[in-house]
């Protein structure tokens, strides 16, 4: 009698979710599966601690986890290489270099990045913020111009989420610790609408006062139409010098995603049901902010894609197992905690707003807390 084959889990991108996959299948192996993760970087940045980092407050190794030593200390195979499509009909990952991987079953959790077609000249005159590992290769080149005497002194962010007031903050922490003179710097941030579009009156509020306090600028609802060397041109014909632009804006959703057959919602995200599942391929699984859940729609956050960490694990155990997925539901209302870009942070969960040094201090609690799942793992 000849014995199946193993079922072969292939994990595209090391985003949040698929890093509780590895840890919970090293955990506690599936005989006869095997999982395999595609990655194009060798460490995982948390979302979570990314402002903290950008501050100055965590070194590099505390905010990301080594893909190397999880998958070593796990039993993963791991691929480096840049995934960039799916040959559905014959169950292939297809690579930038030429690299395929089979798979049974494939999950995909690659993130987003943000959607800078709407801006003119963006990708030539901006740093978008997304995907994270670029960005700080790119931060901290203008770290380096920014200690230049003649170097960038205003700095701006255009997108008035949570991601992009935290970013500036940051900025302005790190930015003014690292200068002789920190006051030379000017700091501005850009929406096309209201500030925290999803969070209550009392939290925008908060961090207008913050802004106040700390003289940035703060322009709400004017529209970037376009960037141009040292400039920022505005719908409304105006303009603003600027000597560096950082892209917060919405979420976007890798092009290749378009070649793969899979059903995608309205903005090119991949179609998933309640149990993570493509909504025309059952062998597709994803997760993150790559993935639209279209029956429970919800905003890109890090702390979905970490909440679907659990539900997809077991899911794909499931498959293998030949058992029925089971559904995930996320919650309505999350509880939010956005940092300062120092060691203060405002919070908030539907219409609740509080705030001070304590609630930094439960951020990091709790960041420091996930984080340590999967970075004991495999160190000595």
């Amino acid at each position: 009698m000849t014995q199946a084959p193993p079922k072969r889990i292939v994990l595209i991108g090391g985003g949040h979710a698929h890093v509780h996959v590895i840890a919970e299948f090293g955990r506690l192996p599936l005989p006869g599966a095997t999982v395999t993760v595609i990655s194009n970087v060798f460490e995982t940045p948390y979302s979570g601690m990314l402002p903290g980092l950008i501050a100055g407050l965590y070194p590099h190794e505390q905010a990301h986890i080594d893909l190397r030593r999880l998958t070593a200390a796990t039993g993963t195979r791991l691929v480096h290489a840049h995934a960039a499509g799916l040959d559905r009909a014959n169950k292939r990952v297809l690579c930038t270099d030429g690299t395929t991987v089979t798979y049974d079953i494939v999950s995909i959790d690659v993130g987003s990045t943000p959607s800078l077609n709407s801006i003119a000249g963006a990708r030539e005159h901006g740093i978008a913020v997304k995907p994270i590992a670029g960005f700080l290769e790119k931060f901290d080149t203008l770290r380096a111009d920014c200690r230049r005497p003649d170097g960038p002194r205003h700095i701006a962010v255009i997108g008035g989420g949570a991601g992009g007031i935290e970013l500036l903050l940051s900025v302005r922490t790190r930015l003014r610790a690292e200068a002789v003179d920190p006051d030379a710097f000017s700091f501005t941030l850009i929406t096309d609408g209201k500030i925290l579009p999803t969070h209550n009156a009392q939290v925008q509020s908060a961090f207008r006062r913050v802004f106040a306090e700390r003289n940035m600028q703060m322009l709400e609802d004017r529209r970037v139409a376009g960037l141009r060397a040292g400039h920022i041109d505005f719908g409304d014909g105006g303009s603003l010098a600027v000597d560096a632009v950082l892209i917060v804006t919405q979420a976007g959703a890798p092009d290749w995603f378009r070649t793969t057959g899979l059903a995608l919602d309205e903005r090119g995200f991949i179609a998933v049901g309640p149990t993570l599942q493509s909504l025309n391929d059952p062998a597709v699984f994803a997760a993150g902010d790559c993935a639209a859940l279209v029956e429970t729609p919800r905003e890109k956050s890090g702390v979905y894609a970490v909440r679907e960490g659990p539900p997809l694990a077991d899911n794909l155990r499931a498959m293998v197992q030949g058992r029925a997925p089971q559904p995930f539901r996320p919650q309505a209302r999350h509880l939010a905690l956005i940092s300062t870009g120092e060691r203060y942070a405002v919070g908030s969960r539907g219409r609740l707003k509080f705030e001070g040094a304590w609630v930094w201090a439960l951020k990091d609690w709790i960041d420091r807390k996930w984080m340590r799942q999967y970075q004991a793992i495999g160190s000595k």
